[in-house]
Order: structure tokens, then sequence, then C-alpha cells
């Protein structure tokens, strides 16, 4: 590796510690680097997991004060994110690329609908509340928990859009405030990164040089993240969001 790959590996590393805490999607700055550096695609996703599990943590320590008070959320949806996150790291190392290729931007369309109707299909959620008399859940109920789970299992897989799929699930279906759900969404990460991380190390063969070079950039890039996240106002954030999402959708059909 020669010191200007290693160099833009490192500043991918601190794109996407920053990107990851305000919206997800981290690995789109990384993952092409790693490839024009020179690395496998397996081997590449392998050592951006690895790599960013440290920027992911970076994050959520930026974000411990929105998570006061969130600690049953936390066990409750991190057991999902756990499940799923495993799961989708054993599909990686098992299913054919195409599978990839044809998935995966749809699941990000999706949740970019997810993101733009959220505000509508909240109060029109609230509404039927109110016609029905049915209190909403505090955690969103199984609907909830199927949907993160399906999107731990994508994350574990590949996670670029991860954060979208998840902001905009818990958006929608949970009764918050935007900056608290994004300290929830950076716990989920951490546990799915985290869980496929592990799984790899004895079931993949990383670059343990690009995962520490990530890991530099990604644990300073989610201090920065964290101070830029918690001053966007929720219209902002959904425009980031949006953003992220769409440059996902186009980079994954375009390769």
């Amino acid at each position: 590796m020669s010191i200007w790959a290693a160099i833009a590996i490192f500043a991918a590393g601190i794109g996407a510690g920053t990107i990851n805490v305000i919206v997800g999607s981290g690995t789109l700055f990384t993952f092409p680097v790693l490839l024009a550096a020179g690395l496998t695609p397996v081997t590449a996703n392998v050592s951006n997991t690895l790599g960013l599990v440290t920027g992911n943590l970076s994050g959520v320590i930026g974000y411990r004060r929105e998570l006061r008070d969130q600690r049953r959320r936390i066990i409750r949806f991190g057991t999902v994110a756990l499940i799923g996150g495993l799961t989708g790291a054993v599909l990686l190392t098992t299913l054919p690329p195409e599978t990839f290729a044809a998935v995966v931007p749809v699941l990000i369309g999706l949740a970019l609908v997810l993101v733009v109707l959220q505000p509508r299909l909240a109060r029109a959620l609230a509404r039927r509340r109110e016609r029905t008399g049915v209190a909403p859940q505090a955690d969103g109920g199984v609907a909830l928990l199927l949907g993160l789970l399906l999107a731990s299992v994508y994350g574990g897989y590949f996670g670029a859009a991860q954060g979208v799929m998840y902001l905009s699930l818990m958006g929608l279906l949970l009764a918050d405030g935007m900056q608290r759900i994004n300290a929830l969404k950076n716990v989920l990460a951490v546990v799915v990164n985290g869980v496929a991380a592990l799984f790899f190390l004895f079931a993949a063969h990383p670059d343990w040089r690009a995962v520490l070079l990530i890991a530099a950039g990604s644990t300073l890039g989610g201090q920065i993240g964290a101070k830029v996240a918690r001053r966007l106002p929720p219209t902002a954030m959904r425009a980031v969001i949006v953003l992220v999402g769409v440059v996902a959708m186009a980079e994954l059909l375009l390769r």
C-alpha cells in the first residue's frame, strides 16, 4: 500500500465516521477508496466493517446525553440488531453477489420514501389513534422490531444506508425527537458492526492496514459528526438523509 493510498483511506475514514453519526452510509466514503487501493470487494467490505466499529463507538459517546432514559429501548432494539447483524454477516459469506446488486437499491429506495413521507405518515397515524382511542406504543410495537431486524440483516451484509433505514423506521413509529432517535441509531450501528466484525475475524481475511487506518479516521470523524448532527434541525436532518440515500442508490446502480 502506497503512502497516498494510506492517506486516502484515513481521510475516507474521517468522512465515514462523520457521516455515520449524522445519518449513516459512511461506507459510501470508504468502500470505493478501498477498492481503488486494490482490495477485492469482499476483503474491502470486511476491512471496512471492522474499521468503522471504533467510529460508531465514538459517535455513541458523543451522543450519550440523548441516550438518557432510553435503556429499555437500547436493550430491546439492541437484541434485535444483534440477531440481524449476525445473520447478515453470515449471508455475506454465502449468498452470490447478484443477490446484493438486485435487493439493496430497492431497500434504500423504500427507506427514502419513508423518510420523505415520515411527517405526513406520523400525523396520519396520530389522527387514526385519536379516532380509535388506541394509545401509541412507546417502543414502536412488533412492526418496528421486525423492520429493525430486516435493516440489521442488511447492515451486517453491507451497511451503506443502514442508518437511513433505521432513522426512517424509528422516525415513523416512535413518538420522539429526531436527535434522540439518531442517538439510538448510533447504538444499533455499533451492535450490528460489532457482531459482524467478530464474525469476520473468524470467517474472513481483512486487510489489517486498512482496518487500522479506517479505525483511526472514523474515531476522529465520530466526534466531529456528533457535534454537527446535534445542531441540525429535523428538516435539515431529513434533507441530509435523503441526499445521502440518493447517492447510495446511484452508486450501487451504476457500479
